[in-house]
């Protein structure tokens, strides 16, 4: 049985990976979807702005919070390697800091790097809008599975 400070982390870690599937399944469910509904002007315009403010403390808390706590459960269950719950906490650390956090800067950083030297206005940065959304949303929804599976299996190690 997982006790005391190490405990504490796991759940820890089970908070952080579940806020940050919360936040990005708003975005696979409604946000790009109400963003791609927009002229692709005023779209890119928006996501412009949201790729901006998403990088403040109180977002990047959470996801590099996140991503701290799941490297430090990795490491402290190699280190102690309990009895039970080691797949669990080994696989919802990977889940996190590959599906989740490595996607985000593998996929959607790029894209958002890219969508920023757009001019919103240019006529020819529709099509770039249009591939933009699908791609994006799609890596999105690996980030919602991947972080959500991260949770459930440092939960599924506590019980």
């Amino acid at each position: 049985m997982i006790e005391g400070p190490y405990f504490v982390l796991v759940v820890l870690g089970a908070l952080a990976c579940g806020l940050v599937a919360g936040a990005f399944v708003a975005f696979s469910t409604f946000v790009m979807k109400g963003l791609a509904a927009l002229p692709p002007a005023q779209g890119i315009a928006a996501m412009q702005s949201i790729n901006v403010k998403a990088v403040t403390a109180g977002f990047m808390a959470v996801f590099m919070g996140a991503a701290g706590l799941t490297a430090v459960v990795a490491v402290v269950t190699f280190v102690l390697w309990p009895d039970e719950g080691t797949v669990e906490l080994l696989l919802g650390s990977a889940l996190y800091l590959f599906g989740s956090f490595g996607v985000t800067v593998a996929a959607n950083v790029p894209r958002n790097d890219a969508l920023a030297k757009l001019d919103a206005q240019a006529p020819q940065s529709a099509d770039h809008w249009r591939t933009y959304v699908s791609e994006w949303t799609m890596w999105n929804h690996i980030r919602v599975g991947a972080s959500l599976a991260a949770s459930a299996s440092f939960i599924l190690a506590l019980t």
